[in-house]
């Protein structure tokens, strides 16, 4: 069973446009002999490699964007001078053999005119696009790629019809890949400078790897990984992404965000302030009120600690937050590093000291037990993450609470906005001003060398390098962040407009990406003229709960439809 994330993908197909009737593919739908071509029409769906751009599939594409329905009927325009007509329903030009399916527009995007295409082709246009093999939306048309190519004579080609039948239960999601309609549309040429900046931070041989947590300084300084998600579950790593390394401090976000997701804003904040405190993080310092200044310092990420299940055990707070992380990870690598936790709290005399002072001042919820709340503190801490896993924790940040790769809704709208905005403000450190000024960008480190950064609405990054500087950030992960807005309008004060000097992944050929909403699955159960209702409707639906345009769907028994 398959969820995935649905952003409206084949509105912008489906409008008025039609300037002459498709004829020349209506003849040879239901054979596989090679399309004819047809040039100097502009595309409309263009395959992520330039190999997938044949000359003769605009005309078949723009089939399904040259109708309007009326009335069950379509409307057609033959040309200039020339009166509309009806033509009959989707399905039954389908039938008829007029349209072509979107699976057979996809066939012959990736075939280029041939009768079969080898797997490994689609494989290769498909990891283009951004998305991987291996991402969860498309577990059904994977597992039907390898049946299927299990009962071919040769175990690699695929003919229109095999190639259909492994990609329908997934065509929604393949279209929108296929067609650029995702957040960054050349997603190759955007990894590319990715890949640039990396080697450029590589370079850096500042800074000192923490030893005062003696687990630490275990790691080598020469350990350098970023990778990146999008909001559409695009993703892209390069370096030591597999590397597992506790979050430390970047984990203080995330259980504020389930605090502010479990209990709400005005709650959470009855015990933590919202200001930065320009001072060092483990400070035994509160503000005015007798608070801690903000949840992205020890003081704060403390008493949020203490507002997580309380009046539950350890162990069960503990199941608790791992299985938010999970989903926040897409079920990718959460772990945990006992021989951390044990080194953190041997060694955590000032953390402590920090809460004996917070409960001297009563800051905690009444009847907690401070002791045990620091033990699950430095569990917390403790938590295990790989650069890959992290960079869609980051994203779900970015997605408004939504996992991009399972579409599944982990928080709300409130506790995604008020942790971005802590973030931005509080989430680097001594250095959160200065980040804040040259990046302009949510984010939070960790002395294990991690940056946690959120592109909102875009994508998130987790950057990992052991060596830290003066103020306790990873050397390279701030060069690369710093030089990543440079190169691309990513500042959160960047006019998209105005600013030419810099780069915007979000554009394709210099036009602005548009967006639109939602489209309910019952009009796409009849875009795509399938047989029977197959379209579940999954993702929460209160508009006094979700604001978002993301609407989830369940695609349920799906068959060999021709």
């Amino acid at each position: 069973m398959l969820q995935f994330r649905f952003s409206a993908v084949l509105k912008d197909l489906f409008h008025p446009g039609f300037k002459r009737p498709l004829t020349s593919l209506a003849t040879n739908r239901r054979s596989s002999a090679t399309v004819p071509r047809q040039a100097g029409v502009v595309p409309s769906l263009r395959g992520s490699l330039a190999v997938c751009s044949p000359p003769w599939l605009p005309t078949a594409l723009r089939a399904l964007a040259l109708c309007t329905k009326t009335e069950g009927a379509m409307v057609v325009n033959d040309g200039p001078g020339k009166e509309p007509r009806k033509e009959p329903p989707t399905e039954t030009r389908r039938k008829a053999g007029i349209l072509p399916s979107l699976e057979d527009l996809l066939f012959y995007t990736i075939a280029e005119g041939q009768e079969k295409i080898p797997a490994h082709k689609f494989v290769s246009a498909l990891k283009a696009t951004g998305l991987r093999t291996g991402d969860p939306r498309l577990k059904e048309c994977m597992e039907m790629l390898k049946v299927t190519l299990k009962s071919t004579s040769d175990g690699v080609m695929l003919d229109r019809h095999l190639f259909k039948k492994c990609v329908q239960s997934n065509i929604v999601l393949l279209t929108q890949a296929f067609r650029k309609k995702f957040v960054i549309p050349d997603f190759m040429s955007f990894a590319s400078h990715i890949d640039e900046l990396y080697e450029s931070a590589k370079s850096l041989s500042g800074g000192q790897v923490a030893d005062y947590i003696p687990q630490l300084s275990k790691f080598s300084p020469d350990l350098w990984a970023v990778a990146l998600c999008t909001v559409d579950g695009q993703r892209h790593t390069v370096g030591d992404t597999k590397v597992p390394f506790c979050l430390q401090s970047c984990v203080k976000p995330l259980k504020y965000a389930i605090a502010v997701h479990d209990h709400g804003t005005e709650y959470v904040h009855r015990f933590i302030g919202k200001e930065p405190s320009g001072l060092r993080f483990n400070k035994l310092f509160l503000n005015e009120d007798d608070k801690p200044h903000n949840p992205m310092v020890n003081a704060g990420a403390i008493v949020c600690t203490s507002l997580i299940k309380q009046g539950a055990s350890n162990a069960e707070k503990f199941d608790y937050v791992m299985n938010f992380l999970n989903k926040m990870a897409g079920n990718e690598y959460v772990g945990f590093s006992n021989a951390t936790f044990q080194s953190e709290r041997e060694s955590g005399d000032r953390n402590f000291a920090i809460g004996y002072y917070l409960k001297e001042k009563k800051c905690f919820p009444e009847g907690t037990d401070m002791p045990s709340i620091l033990d699950f503190y430095f569990q917390l801490c403790s938590i295990e993450v790989t650069c890959e896993s992290a960079s869609v924790m980051a994203a779900t940040l970015a997605n408004g609470g939504f996992c991009p790769i399972t579409g599944e809704r982990v928080l709300s709208p409130e506790a995604v906005r008020d942790t971005l905005s802590l973030m931005h403000s509080c989430g680097m450190y001594d250095f959160s001003g200065q980040f804040a000024f040259h990046v302009g960008l949510p984010a939070k480190s960790g002395v294990s060398g991690g940056i946690l950064l959120v592109v909102p609405n875009v994508m998130g990054v987790m950057c990992w390098s052991p060596p830290l500087d003066k103020l306790g950030n990873s050397v390279r992960g701030i060069q690369f962040c710093t030089d990543l807005v440079a190169l691309y309008n990513f500042h959160n004060y960047d006019n998209l407009r105005h600013f030419a000097k810099k780069m915007d992944p979000r554009r394709e050929g210099g036009d602005q990406r548009h967006t639109f909403g939602p489209m309910d699955y019952e009009s796409l159960q009849q875009e795509l003229a399938l047989k029977d209702t197959l379209w579940k409707k999954v993702s929460p639906s209160e508009s006094n709960e979700d604001s978002s345009t993301t609407v989830v769907y369940r695609m349920e028994g799906v068959g060999d439809q021709n």
